[in-house]
């Protein structure tokens, strides 16, 4: 699959894609265009059911990239300098990580190494899911823009507001998905191609210790911070970051490893890192040595946080001691690393078996923590209770009153927007 594109400035130019972040289209890089297509082609992209692009949900940031890689094709670009905001920055890490023949340049604005936690996304999803994306829509302001914006600039809050709102739901859950699997911190180290990293000064959702990161991570890499502004910088601070992308990706400091990053009044910079070896990136449909830690335990595990969540997770290995420590073995192990993880069954099938069984034997304890786990596998509010009211006929009704009961809290607790 290819995505929607965008292509301003001459022909024969070199190429400079951008990213969007997630919940916004092509636009929130207009105030840019102008300057950038002086000197490239410029090519804007949206994400999968963002601004009326085709509604084909992308698992994961690598499929993300792959969709891209697929559509410069199509254009016939090979090589490329590319800044991404946000969830557009985790592409584009992805790209220097995967393509580094062909990402020549790479700015990587309010991103990070890691976004957040799998859990806050996995509840996000539970949040659209249950409720549509007008909770999401109407809290973006307060999570993109500083308040001061924020109060001076309503056309501008409204556009991002209907932005979000007309974005299809699906895409957006698998976007969160493909976020909360999203880390590449240990891989840091192997993105060979200089890279500016972008943080607003007020920003909170990515916040500049996460820029800091990327900084320390990446070998040829350097830090400017953008006064007054929250995670949209390039919407908020224009002519900034628009400066700060045009040294970049134009002037000598490409080829000077270990120099200040490119200056621009107002903006704070910091010295880059000074270059390490780095060893060879990995590329596209090479194969590799296969990964420690891929057996049965770690699958499992994998799997248990996936669907459990890792604040679940993490308390119970917590709890574990010498005694019960083994039980945990095997139940990650067989449990999540063998049955959870087989493809004869999908995993919203599994959690529709699981409730049902745990209904019938009266394990209400698991109860609560399989309903959650259902409704991050995508089953929905609904189609939960339908579940309930099947065992009310095949397991009782006590049975099934007393599994409403857990699970009437449990959805509740999920599914309430927060603020």
């Amino acid at each position: 699959m290819t995505l929607q594109y965008r292509c301003d400035g001459p022909e024969g130019a070199p190429c400079l894609v951008l990213g969007a972040a997630l919940g916004t289209t092509w636009h929130m890089w207009d105030r840019q265009v102008p300057e950038l297509t002086r000197q490239w082609r410029v090519i804007r992209f949206d994400l999968p059911g963002h601004g009326g692009s085709p509604a084909h949900p992308a698992a994961s940031v690598a499929e993300l990239a792959d969709r891209l890689v697929a559509t410069l094709d199509g254009l016939g670009v090979e090589r490329f300098g590319y800044a991404g905001c946000s969830l557009g920055g985790a592409v584009g890490a992805q790209l220097a990580l995967t393509r580094p023949r062909r990402v020549t340049s790479l700015a990587l604005v309010s991103s990070s190494p890691r976004y957040g936690t799998p859990d806050a996304w996995r509840q996000r999803g539970v949040v659209v899911r249950s409720n549509g994306l007008d909770p999401i829509a109407r809290t973006s302001p307060e999570r993109w823009f500083t308040p001061a914006f924020a109060g001076s600039q309503q056309a501008i809050v409204e556009w991002a507001v209907q932005m979000v709102r007309t974005t299809d739901p699906g895409c957006y859950i698998a976007a969160c998905e493909a976020l909360a699997s999203f880390d590449v911190r240990s891989s840091l180290g192997r993105i060979g191609v200089p890279t500016l990293v972008v943080a607003g000064s007020e920003d909170q959702v990515t916040p500049t210790t996460d820029a800091r990161a990327l900084v320390a991570g990446i070998p040829d890499a350097a830090l400017a911070l953008v006064p007054g502004a929250s995670h949209l910088a390039p919407v908020e601070q224009p002519a900034a970051v628009t400066d700060l992308f045009v040294r970049h990706f134009s002037s000598a400091w490409h080829d000077r490893p270990g120099a200040a990053a490119p200056a621009v009044p107002g903006v704070t910079t910091v010295l880059a890192r000074p270059p390490q070896g780095v060893p060879p990136a990995i590329e596209a449909g090479v194969p590799q040595p296969e990964m420690v830690g891929t057996g049965t335990y770690e699958r499992g595990v994998k799997v248990r946080r996936e669907v459990l969540g890792d604040a679940h997770v993490d308390r119970t290995t917590a709890e574990a001691d010498g005694f019960t420590g083994d039980f945990e073995d095997f139940v990650t192990r067989y449990e999540w690393g063998e049955v959870w993880n087989r493809s004869g069954l999908d995993r919203r099938t599994r959690s529709i078996v699981t409730l049902t069984a745990l209904v019938a034997s009266g394990h209400h304890g698991e109860l609560a923590a399989h309903t959650r786990a259902a409704l991050r596998n995508g089953l929905t509010p609904a189609e939960i209770k339908e579940v309930l009211l099947h065992t009310a006929v095949y397991c009782g009704v006590p049975a099934a009153g007393a599994a409403f009961a857990t699970a009437q809290r449990v959805i509740r607790e999920e599914t309430t927007p927060e603020g």
